[in-house]
């Protein structure tokens, strides 16, 4: 039976090497994000590997609209077996004291209402699907440390900080709520900058490692988290 991976935030880096190591394994791939051009340019490149991909512009902080993209791959590209949740909802809130807690809330859209809707449109696959998972990306500002949150209040950043936090601590609730079903649920938290994208350098993780480590954690199917630096 075929089998399709969602990989929601493409861009270059991370999402690229993910749907890279899926779809060389066998996945169809469905990239989604806003950039029609990226997508356009992503779904060539793995049809020049052999991989089955197509591509689904959307707004990651939308639930309605990313439930009907996830309804769409699975009518285009078959059951949807993985969900890659690699969005990333800007930098806005950047200081909790000084923004407007209506601004502060939309922190959230992306990190967490987005991926609730995508899973819950995505969850009879995943049910059906004997390697059902849900991997997300998530970046180190989502620890819980005074260093960290003293660099992120000091970085601009308090709002991707609380994101990042809740997605955390959602993928722990989304591991034991659905492991009954079968459905594994694992992050990797990034802490540092990724090559090959704006911020990359030539000390930045390279997002095949990162990509590697997502297929060694879908493949054991144990550990809910991995981190890398």
């Amino acid at each position: 039976m075929s089998k399709t991976i969602v990989v929601v935030g493409f861009g270059p880096g991370i999402s690229s090497a993910v749907a890279e190591k899926f779809g060389a394994a066998g996945f169809s791939v469905a990239l989604v994000a806003r950039n029609q051009d990226r997508l356009a340019s992503g779904v060539s490149a793995l049809q020049a590997r052999g991989i089955t991909a197509s591509a689904f512009p959307t707004d990651a902080g939308d639930p309605a609209a990313i439930r009907e993209v996830i309804a769409r791959a699975r009518t285009q590209l078959g059951p949807v077996a993985v969900l890659h949740w690699n969005a990333f909802g800007g930098a806005e809130a950047g200081d909790l004291i000084t923004t407007d807690p209506a601004t502060a809330g939309r922190v959230f859209d992306v990190a967490i209402v987005g991926l609730l809707g995508a899973i819950q449109e995505a969850l009879p696959d995943l049910r059906d699907s004997a390697e059902g998972a849900v991997l997300v990306t998530n970046g180190a500002f989502g620890d819980l440390s005074e260093q960290v949150d003293n660099y992120a209040v000091r970085m601009g950043s308090m709002g991707v900080a609380l994101a990042n936090a809740a997605k955390h601590k959602l993928v722990g609730l989304l591991a034991q709520r659905l492991k009954g079903d079968g459905i594994y649920v694992g992050e990797v938290m990034i802490a540092g900058t990724i090559k090959g994208t704006v911020w990359g350098n030539k000390h930045s993780i390279d997002p095949v490692a990162v990509a590697d480590t997502f297929w060694e954690l879908y493949q054991a199917r144990g550990e809910m988290h991995a981190r890398l630096s």
